[in-house]
């Protein structure tokens, strides 16, 4: 068990586990859990950490094929600027390693906001909290146990 699934547990929220064998030369996670796990490449959303005006972390939520915007992630939290946040801060602030970050049990909750492509969706897949590791939930029981919102994040 994971933070992550702790944490839907204790919030009885339904949700489904899947495991893959991870292959560390794998370049991209997210699309290797796709593949691997036979999902939709639109299903499965990656979690990306990022440092907003010099200050914040906030979380984005992102379908696997696509990239964050950095304009909208800033302008959905009201800042001005966003820019990857730190891999070590990102891993002393989530208890995550990369490539395993989940949304879900985090050390510290972060402000997140999920990609509005998500919330037409059954379900999605995102990280469980560590590599090979993938949780299916509803979208909007994602944005519930979080706090988060929809919004556009993903460039175009």
């Amino acid at each position: 068990m994971t933070p992550a699934t702790k944490l839907l547990k204790k919030a009885k929220i339904e949700h489904q586990v899947l495991e893959y064998h991870h292959d560390p030369k794998a370049q991209a996670y997210g699309l290797e859990a796709a593949e691997k796990l036979g999902l939709d490449q639109k299903e499965v959303f990656k979690t990306l950490v990022v440092q907003v005006d010099e200050k914040e972390l906030v979380v984005g939520i992102i379908p696997v094929a696509e990239q964050l915007s950095m304009k909208l992630i800033a302008k959905a939290v009201k800042g001005k600027k966003a820019k990857m946040a730190d891999p070590a801060v990102v891993q002393k602030t989530t208890g995550y390693v990369l490539g395993g970050v989940s949304p879900l049990g985090q050390k510290k909750r972060l402000k997140t906001v999920i990609d509005i492509t998500a919330e037409s969706l059954e379900s999605i897949y995102v990280s469980g909290g560590k590599r090979g590791l993938d949780i299916g939930l509803a979208p909007k029981d994602l944005q519930q146990v979080l706090n988060a919102q929809f919004l556009d994040i993903k460039a175009e």
